[in-house]
């Protein structure tokens, strides 16, 4: 098995797309891998392994592997979802 060098994994982790810093803030509905209801929440902060999502039944840890898709939800134009 090769070994990489620092530098290469750093370009690699650099040339990974970062889609989820565009959907901070955003209301989305993720679908996970297990086939459950899907879940629907304001993105409040993440790392490399979770999303953290404001609901409308409070608080929930997300972790990235679970999940299948992540859409954003459409809002009338001036909604404000009180949360």
């Amino acid at each position: 098995m090769m070994e990489m060098s620092e530098d290469e994994k750093s370009s690699t982790k650099q040339s990974l797309p970062q889609f989820i810093p565009k959907f901070k803030g955003k209301k989305v509905m993720i679908r996970l891998t297990s086939g459950g209801q899907p879940v629907t929440g304001t993105i409040d902060s993440f790392n490399s392994y979770e999303i953290f999502l404001s609901t409308a039944k409070g608080e929930i840890l997300v972790f990235k592997h679970a999940i299948a898709t992540i859409e954003v939800v459409d809002e009338p134009r001036g909604y404000k979802p009180s949360l």
